[in-house]
């Protein structure tokens, strides 16, 4: 607990456990915590649209267990495949924000 006592923001925390920005277990971290994101995000607004992820699936040209495994935070998932569940399959646009 020492090494955590003059820690106090959640950025140094982050830095801490992860190391800098651009070194690979802090790219790593950060890739998990955004398919982390994007995986909440999937799942609160296909339950938002009271679908299943069957209904999404069928509706956005895929699998359900291809669903799942987004919701789940275990998929890879290309922009296209995204964009295609998020507007075909439950009507929403998609924005991107480069940083």
């Amino acid at each position: 607990m020492d090494k955590y006592k003059n820690i106090r923001a959640f950025d140094e925390l982050i830095e801490l456990e992860h190391g800098k920005i651009g070194t690979e277990s802090r790219n790593k971290y950060e890739a998990g915590a955004q398919m982390f994101i994007v995986s909440e995000m999937l799942k609160e607004a296909r339950k938002a649209a009271k679908m299943t992820q069957e209904q999404l699936a069928e509706k956005a040209g895929t699998k359900k267990s291809y669903i799942s495994k987004l919701e789940n935070g275990k998929g890879n998932i290309q922009l296209s495949t995204l964009i295609r569940i998020f507007e075909q399959g439950l009507n929403k646009k998609i924005g991107l924000t480069f940083l």
